[in-house]
């Protein structure tokens, strides 16, 4: 049947009992076959996570870049992890660290959630920020009204 109509007999599934072929055009389906294969794998990209790294006092303006950059960090679907890093007598200080990173994450709110608390290891405060899926972003209009409410307390958890 399959010379008569000038196609091929692909065998589709071997290790079924009886076995399942179809008869088809072998070259268009190999194609086909490629082409799914390769949805799949760009659809397999999990974000990236990258680092940002600031200083326990770090200027607004310095801070708004940092921001900046994990916002497109954010939006191009890699997770963010913001460090803030103390020095010498600025452990003593922790404060300042989850003041940091509440601003962080209050100013990406819209585009990221958390991911997790803070952990505080040594001298390292971390925040984990990952992108809000297409399912949870609202429209504009209903975002408006039941907008993300601010994060008030962030608590920390130490790691030793």
């Amino acid at each position: 049947m399959a010379n008569e109509k000038g196609l091929d007999l692909v065998e589709v599934a071997p290790t079924a009992a009886p076995p399942v072929c179809r008869i088809l055009d072998y070259g268009k389906y190999r194609y086909e076959q490629t082409k799914k294969e390769k949805k799949v794998r760009s659809g397999q990209r999990s974000g990236l996570l990258k680092e940002i790294r600031v200083r326990p006092q770090v200027k607004d303006h310095d801070l708004d870049i940092k921001i900046n950059r994990a916002k497109k960090f954010i939006i191009d679907g890699d997770k963010v992890k913001v460090l803030v890093v103390f020095r010498g007598r600025q452990m003593v200080h922790p404060e300042l660290g989850i003041r940091l990173l509440q601003k962080v994450a209050n100013d990406l709110k819209g585009v990221a959630q958390l991911d997790g608390q803070p952990i505080h290891e040594g001298r390292v405060m971390s925040l984990i920020l990952s992108p809000v899926s297409a399912k949870q972003v609202q429209p504009k209009e209903v975002k408006e009204a039941g907008a993300p409410k601010e994060v008030k307390e962030i608590k920390v958890k130490e790691t030793v």
